[in-house]
């Protein structure tokens, strides 16, 4: 049987193929240590886990649910967008649940755009923004983030091109991989240069809670929702990975589109899920507060090792990565990171697989154990 085209268009991701190898080295024998990829390894709270538990038993439990999901998970949203973000959306009209907001990725690129129609994506970027674009026949146009601009675009350069065929951009503040945040100025000036050009704007905006001292919604900007989406997640804020609970949110039209793609694809999300990510948006600020000073206490220790390597980075930036840059005369980033392998048994993400402006640069998770991380440094 012959393979759709489109499947020419893109390859099997990266961490899918490079995990087949450290699993190889691992049956091998070998004590790796795995810093390259951002699933937390941190339990949600006791409360979430408890609330799955009793709620399996309730009438209706196991049954299909709404392709909107549950009217009290979309108020949790509202009510915690509200208190985080000082944004009011409205829960029956301007929210939509998501079976994780990677998910959304391929259902608002289906709602929105064309064969041929060409999208703005970020270099470096999450590299799923690209390949949905290849996987849906539209065009992928890379715009370029650099450290001299603080990982902020140009829009001014931006302007002056051809952007007549722009149906969609992508963003995410705070960025993936290299957790540079964003002003309120910087996305006013975002939102502008969408609405000048007719684009809607996309924040992809999983990483606002960890080690952010100042969380952040694009659609706290007067009148973003005119132009802008904004997805969401609890896999990282609420060490809910597996779960698969996301969420999109924006103008009742925008997310109208969105839902006609959904609820063909999928039969709602499990009751106990939401039940559970219901009672992760009701956290305390001491959920955040432990969850920072874990991560704190990793972070500084992965500074460590990055001087180990001679490599520098920037201490300002959120989210649960450290972004670094290899030092002068270093080999390209996926052979340094292949050394590190296979001679210190050290698993670490090169820059390249987020796009050609990530060479030169590598990232370490946060999603590693003190002692392991402790244990990577005396290797060197």
């Amino acid at each position: 049987m012959i393979t759709a085209d489109r499947l020419n268009t893109v390859q099997e991701y990266y961490f899918s193929k490079k995990l087949r190898e450290v699993r190889g080295l691992v049956a091998q024998g070998k004590p790796i240590i795995n810093m390259g990829i951002g699933s937390p390894d941190l339990a949600p709270s006791p409360l979430v886990l408890e609330t799955l538990r009793d709620s399996i038993t309730e009438a209706g439990a196991h049954q299909y649910q709404s392709y909107q999901g549950l009217p009290q998970l979309r108020e949790a949203i509202a009510d915690f967008y509200l208190q985080k973000f000082e944004v009011t959306v409205d829960p029956e009209s301007e929210i939509l649940p998501l079976m994780g907001s990677k998910e959304g990725i391929m259902h608002i690129s289906m709602a929105f755009l064309n064969v041929g129609d060409e999208v703005l994506l970020p270099n470096p970027g999450y590299p799923t923004y690209a390949s949905v674009t290849n996987l849906v026949g539209a065009v992928a146009v890379n715009y370029d983030l650099t450290a001299e601009n603080g990982w902020f675009p140009d829009l001014e350069a931006l302007s002056k091109k051809d952007l007549s065929k722009v149906k969609l951009m992508w963003i995410s503040y705070p960025h993936m991989p290299t957790g540079a945040t964003a002003t309120l100025e910087q996305l006013k000036l975002l939102i502008d240069f969408a609405k000048k050009h007719e684009i809607l704007l996309v924040n992809d905006n999983p990483y606002s809670f960890v080690l952010s001292s100042n969380p952040t919604s694009i659609l706290s900007i007067d009148g973003a929702k005119e132009c802008t989406l904004e997805l969401n997640s609890l896999s990282k804020t609420f060490n809910m990975a597996g779960w698969r609970v996301g969420m999109v949110l924006g103008s009742a039209e925008h997310i109208n589109a969105v839902l006609k793609v959904k609820s063909n694809m999928d039969s709602g999300m499990f009751y106990g899920i939401q039940k559970g990510a219901i009672a992760a948006l009701q956290s305390g600020p001491e959920w955040f507060e432990e969850l920072d000073k874990v991560y704190t206490e990793r972070r500084e220790l992965m500074f460590q090792l990055a001087d180990k390597l001679g490599c520098t980075y920037d201490k300002n930036a959120v989210g649960m990565f450290v972004w670094c840059k290899l030092p002068e005369g270093a080999e390209a980033s996926e052979a340094f990171i292949d050394k590190v392998l296979y001679d210190k048994n050290i698993f670490i993400a090169p820059g390249t697989i987020f796009g050609s402006n990530g060479e030169g640069y590598i990232r370490f998770s946060l999603c590693v154990k003190e002692e392991k991380i402790k244990e990577a440094i005396e290797r060197f």
